[in-house]
């Protein structure tokens, strides 16, 4: 396990986290290094970084060369070392190749179609609007820390099925797991007390939930595997969807072109979130491989058991791609997310009930004091100062569809009134009025009704 040679770019570091330095430094990797730079993850940790849209697919389409099992690096640290919270080896299918691998993303996949389109709109809509009701009021807001870091927790403890007071720990802790450096170990114990406080709560009394799903699933995953299951799957919820999220706002704000197509009256967010998925995307280094023996790569010669990490902001960066929108940022290959279409509907929700409710919305610092948080992973905004126009009243969602099994709707906001009560026998007057199935008793109810 060689490490690669120096110098190195260390992408901990507050230097690199600033928006400002990032695109200088995957244009200096190139021009010194080409496809693949040497790179300090964490102080001490040392790998390489992909920067070339053809090298990332060579790593990430071929199964023969390259793994994803991390177990023989991993054991040269001790089992808190800050590195493994977020590089370590665990039973779920982002460590996994082969048929281990096809099994523990089948439990995924399916735990993930089981999530009803219209259950998870309703969800984050009434998420939404009852984060916003805490500071519409106020006319200023930290965009980041009051709406787009609490939604994506809020929603999964719902879809996993847990109250909303749980929330707050799960976003402390994954804030500190995913900057990767001095509170990374700490934070990936309490990450992991959490989910194994959830599994335990769900062997004991399991609901309708996606918890649930994955512990009742035919591949009859053990106690630990599913604990790992927990993990990657709120883990990859929380804050790539924060990011998301909260890049996106920022995007909205600081484009005039962006911001004009988004307010002309269509709402329509779609151009701003591919935009960040090229630009900003919110996984920024992630992806890990490892070479299965050594390999020459691109010009570098790579020993096996070297994390190989994948720059999908830097891909996307690559001349053979500037300019033409694409991007990297879901993957590619049997790795690729699996849950792509949820992130967009969540995240485009999450973007059109923000600019509905507070469509004045600006920045309330300059452009240049806005900060990203440190870390080697993500690109993840700090804090979004706005303000905006005070909205005293809320503006409530539809009322939740019946038959939705996650939601446990937060108490009204003061001034709101509850959500009348809703039955089954009555789905001709609660479809949403713009449901294409009509509001009529003459229309037949959807399938499963």
């Amino acid at each position: 396990m060689t490490p690669p040679p120096p110098p190195y770019y260390a992408l901990h570091t507050d230097h690199f986290a600033q928006a400002g330095n990032r695109a200088s430094y995957y244009t200096s990797m190139r021009e010194h290094y080409g496809a693949l730079a040497p790179v300090e993850i964490v102080p001490g940790v040392l790998g390489y970084l992909v920067v070339s849209y053809a090298a990332a697919q060579d790593v990430l389409l071929d199964q023969t060369n390259w793994k994803k099992d991390p177990t023989v690096w991993a054991s040269q640290f001790p089992s808190n070392h800050q590195v493994l919270g977020m590089l370590g080896p665990r039973p779920n299918p982002l460590f996994s190749d082969g048929e281990q691998h096809a099994r523990y993303r089948g439990v995924l996949s399916d735990a993930f179609a089981g999530v009803e389109p219209h259950h998870l709109r309703d969800t984050v809509r009434v998420v939404a609007d009852h984060l916003i009701d805490q500071f519409a009021a106020r006319g200023k807001g930290d965009l980041i820390g009051q709406y787009a870091r609490p939604l994506p927790s809020y929603l999964f403890n719902r879809l996993f099925g847990q109250s909303d007071v749980a929330a707050p720990r799960l976003v402390r802790s994954l804030a500190g797991l995913m900057e990767g450096v001095d509170t990374a170990a700490s934070a990936t114990a309490e990450f992991e007390m959490y989910m194994g406080d959830l599994l335990g709560s769900k062997i004991r009394t399991p609901g309708p939930d996606m918890a649930s799903a994955m512990l009742k699933h035919p591949a009859n995953l053990s106690q630990e595997e599913l604990l790992h299951h927990f993990v990657l799957t709120v883990a990859a919820g929380q804050e790539p969807t924060t990011n998301l999220i909260g890049n996106g706002l920022y995007e909205f704000l600081v484009d005039d072109s962006l911001y004009s197509h988004v307010v002309n009256g269509t709402l329509d967010v779609g151009p701003v979130i591919e935009r960040v998925l090229a630009v900003r995307p919110p996984m920024a280094n992630y992806g890990a491989h490892y070479a299965r023996h050594p390999l020459d790569f691109h010009g570098h010669r790579v020993n096996q058991d070297i994390p190989v990490l994948i720059s999908y902001e830097g891909v996307a960066q690559d001349p053979a791609l500037l300019g033409t929108g694409a991007h990297m940022a879901w993957s590619q290959g049997p790795h690729a997310c699996p849950a792509s279409g949820m992130a967009l509907t969540i995240t485009s929700i999450a973007l059109s009930q923000l600019i509905h409710r507070l469509p004045d919305l600006e920045l309330a610092v300059p452009r240049n004091q806005v900060r990203n948080r440190p870390g080697p992973y993500h690109h993840a905004l700090a804090e979004l100062p706005a303000r905006f126009t005070p909205a005293s009243a809320g503006t409530r969602s539809e009322a939740p569809w019946p038959s939705n099994p996650y939601i446990d709707s937060p108490a009204p906001s003061p001034g709101r009134s509850s959500p009348r009560a809703i039955t089954p026998e009555s789905w001709a007057t609660w479809l949403p009025a713009d449901c294409p199935a009509g509001r009529g008793k003459s229309s037949p109810p959807f399938p499963g009704f």
